[in-house]
């Protein structure tokens, strides 16, 4: 085996590692804290642990170990983000799966909330996960990060999971829907609905280290714009040439639903250049940082290359 492909064979299999070791913790972390809530509701409660617990990629959390782990940041600090961050996506999912928004009946391959329980569950189980969010960051026991940081990370999430982020960008695709729209439209939908989750996973991870300079907070920013809309791409692509067993959730829907995609706009062959070229976008905002960056580029591989 070429001594290149041997190496990149090698930071594959420490990728593998690392993201079934991470998404081990996390899924711990957010089932104690699931189970140390009060039973106020049982219903409630075990629908907010099916949309939160049933599986799942956990890109999110993962990148903010992996981000973490450039500075060697504390991993217990890195579980409150980690998991605020999941609270919020999982919570956006509930609620993008209601018949008012995408009407899906399936998710990670098991029935979506509103299916499994009732439509005013899944609301509540979805408005309570997005309160849990801020709970965990605002109440976790950091060892090394500061208050002002702690602030700073609110701030992002509240900022990149509202109307400046992931809900406004819903609310363009909801809008785009059965509608012809421009590259540039398409993206900046994509920068709010799934680049701002992932942006903050990145920028949430840099404030729980004082190493991060200003500078390499704007090149990891960069990094993260670029693997964001690539993610969302290549789940455009997934849509089109997927399975539905392997994505867990209806392949075509998009297209069904007559979805403002890449694919649509540009074609299968020119997404896939798309995806190619913003991958090779984040590899040059990351080789711009001092640090071993090996890990998060395997990452923006796993992304372009995923079949999930």
């Amino acid at each position: 085996m070429p001594l290149a492909q041997s190496s990149e064979c090698s930071e594959a299999l420490k990728l593998t590692e690392s993201l079934k070791r991470h998404k081990a913790r996390i899924e711990q972390f957010l089932q104690h804290k699931l189970d140390d809530l009060p039973t106020n509701s049982p219903s409630l409660l075990a629908a907010m642990k099916h949309g939160l617990l049933q599986g799942g990629k956990r890109i999110r959390p993962y990148l903010v170990y992996a981000t973490g782990s450039l500075t060697n940041t504390n991993e217990h600090d890195l579980d409150a983000p980690a998991a605020a961050l999941e609270c919020i996506h999982s919570y956006s999912l509930i609620h993008d799966d209601l018949p008012a928004m995408d009407d899906d009946d399936l998710r990670r391959g098991l029935p979506t909330v509103h299916k499994q329980f009732d439509e005013a569950t899944a609301i509540l189980a979805g408005d309570s996960l997005i309160s849990l969010a801020f709970d965990i960051l605002a109440s976790h026991p950091y060892r090394q990060t500061q208050p002002a940081s702690v602030l700073e990370m609110i701030k992002l999430l509240g900022k990149h999971s509202g109307y400046d982020g992931m809900c406004g960008g819903q609310a363009l695709d909801l809008s785009y829907t059965d509608q012809s729209v421009d590259l540039q439209a398409l993206e900046q939908m994509h920068k709010l609905k799934t680049g701002a989750l992932i942006s903050s996973a990145v920028m949430m991870a840099s404030y729980c280290s004082d190493q991060f300079s200003e500078s390499d907070r704007l090149h990891l920013a960069n990094f993260a714009r670029a693997i964001g809309l690539a993610f969302q791409v290549q789940d455009d692509i997934l849509d089109v040439t997927g399975d539905t067993e392997v994505l867990g959730k209806p392949q075509g829907s998009d297209v069904a639903a007559n979805k403002s995609t890449y694919v649509a706009l540009l074609g299968l062959d020119k997404a896939r250049q798309k995806a190619d070229d913003l991958f090779h976008e984040s590899l040059h905002a990351l080789q711009q940082l001092p640090y071993d960056t090996r890990l998060l580029e395997a990452f923006a591989s796993f992304v372009v290359q995923r079949n999930h």
